[in-house]
């Protein structure tokens, strides 16, 4: 069982930035990919970004030139620098994690709250 905590959100100006982080328990971290989500009110979630096993990156569109993940695997946390921030990225950011040859993401954190203000 992987066990995620979230963390770093909270309210910004339009054009700050935050830097969220994932701290994950669990025993061999190299072998998962951990994806950042979001969901804005009254929308559907959406992916934001994801590390895999091998260190590749992946961006939403909206985010890209942003946005960056990275990962500590000594600490077994990943990060999400998120800068330029914009009100439409205002949503509550979950991370969430699966073995690397695994469909879908199994685990999830609680989920922390970004707000952007104009």
């Amino acid at each position: 069982e992987v066990r995620l905590v979230e963390s770093g959100g909270g309210l910004v100006q339009a054009g700050g930035s935050l830097r969220l982080s994932c701290a994950a328990s669990v025993f061999m971290f190299a072998e998962y990919a951990i994806a950042w989500f979001r969901q804005a009110p009254g929308k559907e979630r959406e992916g934001v970004s994801c590390i895999n096993d091998d260190d590749s990156t992946e961006y939403a569109d909206s985010v890209k030139g942003r946005f960056t993940i990275s990962s500590d695997s000594a600490k077994k946390t990943v990060y999400l620098q998120m800068n330029d921030l914009k009100p439409e990225d205002t949503a509550v950011y979950y991370c969430a994690a699966k073995r690397a040859a695994a469909a879908d993401f199994g685990s999830w954190g609680q989920g922390t709250q970004v707000t952007v203000s104009a």
